[in-house]
């Protein structure tokens, strides 16, 4: 099981080139059942990571394109009405499938970003009165751009903290980038990835996590980064209970993709920085730019010992 968490990451890396820190915490994401959300430029490989997550996982993956006039059945799904039955038909939405890619979410209204965050928080939908489960796993990508381009509704904070984490995968290195230029064309790389991991395999690994030995002293340690934001005059605002607990389960699937089945602190640092950047902000800075220094602020503030 862990050789094919390896080859997994091996074959996503063949595709989006130089990302393997962003790929490894794309999957600690997936395995620790979280939600990602990836902030950046146009062309940055956004979908790319997405489909090939799909690909490798073997999950169904469906694109939803959200706009300004995206309506919240668009993603959900809308009864019609059947003359032969006379009965109202449900016609599922794309929220159905197993791996979602919410392209440029703060592009659409606040109630259609609203529709897709109580799927990823209840796991089911309610249409028309009935509740449908979604699938399992169910794994949602969402992508914004930069909230300084025109156009883009901010998420607020309660629905930003609905997401595990927050990557930005920035610009390739110039090798990478080479190497992005003289091979394959991205798409016929994407068309060569074959499934490595299957629903089963990737539901057993999910439950491996919280497997995953956290000893007391560590546990310790992610409460005194917590307290630290809370009590601190830096910060805004402090960590939610939830942070913690997402926090905890990063670091463990994390130390699962390392190969052990105990958490260490290091486990703790490589997460954090994606975990707790989208839920922090700086007490003088009122646009929440200031995450990323916020969290290695934090991380150098915090002892583990």
């Amino acid at each position: 099981m862990k050789d094919a968490l390896s080859a997994a990451q091996d074959a996503i890396d063949k595709v989006l080139l130089g990302k393997s820190q962003s790929i490894k915490l794309a999957l600690a994401c997936i395995l620790a059942k979280g939600h990602l959300l990836i902030e950046d430029l146009p062309g940055m490989g956004k979908t790319t990571l997405s489909q090939a997550l799909a690909r490798v996982l073997g999950m169904s993956y469906q694109r939803i394109q959200f706009t300004s006039d995206l309506l919240p059945g668009d993603i959900l799904g809308t009864s019609v009405f059947d003359r032969n039955s006379a009965q109202f038909v449900f016609h599922p939405g794309p929220i159905f499938a197993e791996l979602i890619l919410a392209d440029e979410i703060n592009r659409a209204t606040p109630k259609s970003q609203s529709a897709l965050l109580e799927a990823m928080e209840e796991g089911q939908v309610t249409v028309d009165g009935a509740t449908r489960q979604l699938p399992d796993p169910f794994f949602v990508i969402a992508t914004q751009n930069p909230v300084s381009q025109s156009g883009t509704f901010a998420l607020p904070e309660s629905q930003l903290d609905r997401f595990l984490m927050r990557l930005s995968l920035g610009y390739p290195s110039e090798a990478a980038e080479k190497n992005l230029l003289m091979g394959a064309e991205r798409r016929t790389r994407l068309d060569a990835v074959e499934p490595i991991l299957g629903r089963e395999q990737l539901r057993a690994l999910q439950a491996q996590v919280p497997q995953v030995t956290a000893s007391e002293a560590l546990v310790d340690y992610i409460l005194r980064l917590v307290n630290h934001t809370r009590n601190s005059d830096s910060c805004a605002w402090g960590l939610s209970p939830r942070a913690s607990l997402g926090l905890l389960a990063a670091a463990r699937a994390w130390a699962l993709l390392e190969n052990r089945h105990y958490v260490i602190p290091e486990d703790v640092q490589a997460v954090l920085p994606a975990v707790v950047s989208h839920r922090l902000r700086a007490t003088n800075d009122p646009t929440g730019h200031g995450g990323d220094s916020l969290a290695r602020w934090l991380l150098n503030e915090v002892s583990p010992v």
